[in-house]
């Protein structure tokens, strides 16, 4: 009772002790989990404008859905769709709210208008077949007095919408309508590209120095791209490596499918031979005991199984032929039956004539008719001939170039008349039969004969031996890597490591591995860390991972700047070495020196700095127009190597007195790229976090 009553005296200060320690385990927690604060409710934000993850997730749901009725869209997709919309939508409008613009009523009407569903519905339609105001208003006023209030919430949204869509035209419009383009700028253009430039060179590519003599070091890159921060522009992004342990059958799996099937041959355990199932009931133990059902179509040799055509094609009446592995499946046959004339070859001249179908020909009915009937006489004449009079005579760019001839022509392929002639005469048959296309001359060819054959069918697949064997192997595979090199751990391990660079966190694909946002996902986690290793389930196989690198610099991640970067840092490197070769004053000394030849370029222009059999160098060409003529260059580092040019001549472009063609021109490619430009410099100045990472 004393202790009870010491309890109750203390009761405040223990409520409180537990209280506090709630409330740190809780914060703990959120802390962690970083879902403090206003974050924890919100995809991202814009300039300080928050979106709702809920928001965002209910419209996700809607892209998806629509696309259903259309391609295929994942999750990831309709949500990188979602972001971009909303992150548009944001910017766009504040750039919207900052000038004030916006549109009246009528304008919305107007807008609302040139909907087709509204302008070409007969609802909204006068006599004259016109869009009648009076009628539409009519319509939304009922649907403002229907008792049904989500109608009228409904239209009141389509009609946001529908102002919103307007007003951003308008402001991009506004935007392409400020493009201008200056008479000054119409003769720079004009003089860009007509002015021409003829100069002897010399060259030494980079390509005579091995890309493995020249060393690039990462520091090197780094300096490189904070020198140029602004072109290398990134998001963060991660790299990983990982083993993949694929869901593969074994050679167990496949020999116990095998053993399946001989019970088939043999028969046994219930089950009779497969060579001893009567022919009517050969359909329903095919569809029972195989995953592929019965097919009762003919065959011909050319479409069965490469590697067993011979064997099934020959086989006699009832006679099975397997197991066989087939493009991954356990298979067995039983020939059921053989036909002939199911497929055929032909060769044929079309002879078109003005008024056939598909026809460009001017010669009368009358006169394609008389030259079929020359061409088969020279044909029958002279059957081996026919592929030669084909090529030089026929109307059909489908087999004009094979000779006329058509391979595997199935019964009722080709149109009725030419189909009857071919199946219903003999091989080596020749004649002249009329269709909509004009007048064939058709040789018969060959004929061939097709089987139809019963198969068992089942697809090799790992058993859950074998899935279990490969789940044990990555479990121990990820507790033995821990702390250790994974690739040392892989090698003694015998798999095999692979990259996957420069992931981001609206990333869905993974190189190698396919769709994997759960590995994604994880890379991006906080409390992911460096070198952490992780084992992932995936329906092809499992996946063990580490994290290899985290890019938060806003640059290029290192993976990728190396290929880029890695290629000019390098050709830097050789010009210096190439420059030391390069000795002379003259075309001719630097090219003694160094092993080349004086080449010439004519009719360069700037505007379209290409010099032949070298490509675009538009640091060579733009110093040729500034060298005198007769003069020689100093050595230039190009695209392509180290070059030293003598001017030969500058053509300047021809007089004009009005330069509109080429205003108009580049105002054109300047307008039709505004809209996208002006949103980019928008978007480059926001303040845009991203949390899609989480999702």
């Amino acid at each position: 009772m004393a202790v009870l009553s010491k309890i109750r005296q203390r009761s405040f200060f223990l409520i409180v002790i537990i209280a506090l320690a709630l409330f740190s385990f809780v914060l703990a927690d959120v802390i962690k989990s970083g879902s403090f604060g206003s974050n924890s409710n919100n995809i991202g934000s814009v300039d300080g404008t928050n979106i709702a993850s809920q928001e965002f997730m209910k419209k996700v749901a809607q892209v998806e859905q629509q696309a259903q009725q259309g391609q295929n869209m994942s999750s990831t997709q309709a949500m990188n769709t979602v972001w971009e919309q909303e992150v548009r939508s944001i910017l766009v409008g504040g750039e919207i709210e900052k000038i004030g613009l916006g549109i009246g009523d009528e304008q919305i009407i107007n807008v609302i208008k040139a909907n087709p569903y509204f302008s070409q519905n007969p609802q909204f339609l006068n006599e004259g077949g016109k869009f009648d105001e009076s009628k539409f208003k009519e319509f939304v006023k009922s649907i403002k007095n229907d008792p049904n209030q989500d109608r009228w919430i409904q239209w009141k949204q389509f009609e946001k919408d529908a102002e919103k869509s307007a007003v951003e035209q308008l402001y991009y419009n506004m935007v392409k309508g400020g493009v201008y383009t200056t008479k000054a700028e119409g003769k720079f253009k004009h003089e860009l590209d007509n002015k021409k430039a003829d100069f002897d060179y010399v060259t030494v590519g980079f390509s005579t120095i091995n890309d493995d003599q020249i060393k690039v070091s990462d520091d090197e890159v780094m300096a490189y791209m904070k020198k140029n921060a602004k072109k290398y522009k990134s998001e963060e992004t991660r790299s990983i490596d990982f083993i993949l342990l694929e869901k593969k059958p074994s050679t167990k799996d496949e020999k116990d499918l095998e053993t399946e099937f001989y019970n088939y041959v043999n028969g046994g355990e219930g089950v009779p031979a497969f060579k001893d199932v009567e022919v009517e009931k050969l359909a329903a133990f095919v569809n029972k005991n195989s995953q592929t059902p019965y097919d009762s179509t003919y065959i011909l040799k050319k479409n069965l199984p490469i590697e067993f055509q011979e064997q099934l094609f020959n086989l006699t009446a009832g006679e099975v032929f397997g197991p066989y592995l087939n493009n991954g499946n356990q298979s067995l046959s039983r020939l059921v039956g053989r036909k002939s004339n199911s497929g055929a070859k032909a060769s044929h001249i079309l002879l078109s004539f003005d008024g056939a179908q598909s026809s460009t020909s001017t010669r009368t009915k009358e006169e394609a008719q008389a030259l079929a009937n020359s061409l088969l006489a020279q044909a029958k004449s002279n059957p081996d001939g026919f592929a030669a009079l084909a090529s030089a005579n026929s109307d059909d760019p489908g087999s004009k170039d094979k000779g006329g001839e058509y391979d595997n022509i199935a019964p009722g392929q080709m149109v009725p008349t030419f189909n009857d002639f071919v199946f219903n005469n003999p091989v080596g048959s020749i004649g002249v039969v009329e269709t909509d296309y004009g007048f064939h001359v058709i040789k018969v060819s060959a004929k061939y004969d097709a089987v139809r054959l019963a198969t068992i069918s089942k697809k090799v697949e790992a058993s859950n031996e074998t899935i279990d064997n490969l789940y044990s192997q990555a479990s121990k595979f990820e507790e033995a890597v821990r702390g250790k090199n994974f690739e040392e751990v892989a090698k003694t391990s015998k798999f095999t490591v692979l990259p996957a660079a420069n992931i981001k966190s609206s990333d869905e694909y993974i190189q190698s591995l396919g769709a994997q946002r759960e590995i994604v996902r994880w890379t991006f986690n906080n409390e992911t860390e460096l070198g952490d290793v992780k084992r992932f389930e995936t329906p092809t196989g499992f996946v063990v991972a580490k994290l290899k690198s985290k890019n938060d610099t806003g640059l290029l991640s290192m993976d990728v700047a190396k290929e880029s970067i890695g290629v000019i840092l390098r050709n830097e490197k050789k010009a210096e070495q190439i420059k030391k070769k390069m000795t002379g004053t003259s075309l001719e000394d630097i090219a003694k020196s160094s092993g080349g030849s004086v080449l010439t370029a004519a009719g360069v222009s700037s505007g379209n700095p290409l010099i032949p059999n070298v490509g675009l160098e538009p640091k060579v060409v733009g110093t040729a127009f500034s060298l005198a003529e007769g003069k020689s260059s100093k050595l230039i580092v190009g695209n392509s190597g180290v070059f030293m040019i003598k001017s030969k001549k500058v053509s300047a472009a021809p007089a004009l007195d009005n330069f509109s063609t080429f205003i108009t021109q580049e105002k054109s490619q300047q307008a039709s790229s505004s809209q996208s430009r002006a949103y980019q410099a928008i978007k480059e100045k926001a303040e845009i976090n991203d949390n899609r990472a989480r999702f």
